[in-house]
């Protein structure tokens, strides 16, 4: 005999029901102890939280390439992951989904005073980003962090999370005055590296290696540039010219492993000319 549909089947089998209702109710469904999926009763926080931050970065790319269709469902990816860790912490008794999004719409309250409350809106983006800063400075000071780099989250990529912490740090006044001093200090590392590639162990070339990425993000701060993002260009450019490669290799009959360095070295250096003359 079928079963009866429960409300909670209507809704989730209801194109037109709210959406947020339905997302809800089938992330609960997915984690039905009694029908659930068994992927999904087997994950936690921490095994959901690489699929939180790949979809971050998928959202990321759809905006770079202007694929709007494309970040449409990038987007429903990543407010899915959302709702999956606030249906984990509603089952663990920390919170819910509610909880999550008051908390959110009070904060932005919060933060825009001269938007939501009584506060001057004329003041250019300069001074409401610093005043964003103290606002924010100000509850850190409530959750007990009292370090300068206090926050600074921990799982943030490498580069974006070197120049955050460098931020804060100038805030305080560490920093250099100018781009002089950080490029004396890039070649100073740049020997460093060298003579530990030499001369010392893995660990330890590692770690040189390590501090000449650090003034690297801090030249890129320097001089206004998102090092994550130039990275990301800099990735595309590699990966177009080497297609451009594989192209022109296949005209030939041939592939990158049938070919040798001086010959991809050519075609890279064709690509390169080919893209500079498109550029004017």
């Amino acid at each position: 005999m079928a079963q009866t549909p429960t409300p909670s089947d209507k809704v989730i089998h209801d194109p037109q029901a709210d959406p947020m209702l339905r997302l809800r109710e089938i992330m609960r469904r997915l984690r039905d102890p009694k029908g659930g999926c068994p992927w999904d009763l087997e994950q936690d926080f921490a095994t959901i939280a690489p699929y939180t931050i790949e979809e971050a970065y998928e959202v990321a790319d759809a905006i770079e390439r202007q694929d709007w269709p494309d970040l449409k469902g990038e987007l429903g990816d990543l407010l899915f992951q959302s709702v999956y860790h606030a249906q984990m912490a509603e089952e663990a008794g920390h919170f819910g989904f509610d909880d999550v999004a008051r908390t959110i719409a009070d904060k932005m309250i919060a933060r825009h005073p001269h938007v939501f409350g009584d506060e001057s809106r004329d003041k250019s983006a300069e001074q409401q980003t610093r005043d964003w800063e103290k606002l924010k400075a100000a509850e850190r000071a409530k959750r007990a962090e009292s370090g300068v780099l206090d926050g600074v989250a921990q799982g943030l990529p490498a580069l974006t999370r070197a120049v955050k912490l460098q931020n804060r740090a100038a805030r305080v006044g560490f920093d250099w005055p100018s781009t002089d001093e950080v490029l004396e200090k890039l070649v100073e590392e740049t020997h460093e590296l060298i003579e530990a590639r030499d001369r010392l162990t893995q660990d330890e070339i590692t770690e040189e290696f390590g501090d000449l990425l650090f003034v690297m993000a801090n030249l890129a701060r320097h001089l206004d540039i998102d090092p994550e993002g130039a990275l990301r260009d800099a990735n595309a450019k590699f990966t177009r010219r080497f297609r451009s490669i594989e192209a022109a290799l296949a005209e030939r009959g041939k592939r990158p492993q049938d070919s040798d360095l001086a010959e991809m070295d050519a075609l890279w250096n064709d690509a390169k000319r080919t893209e500079k003359a498109a550029k004017g």
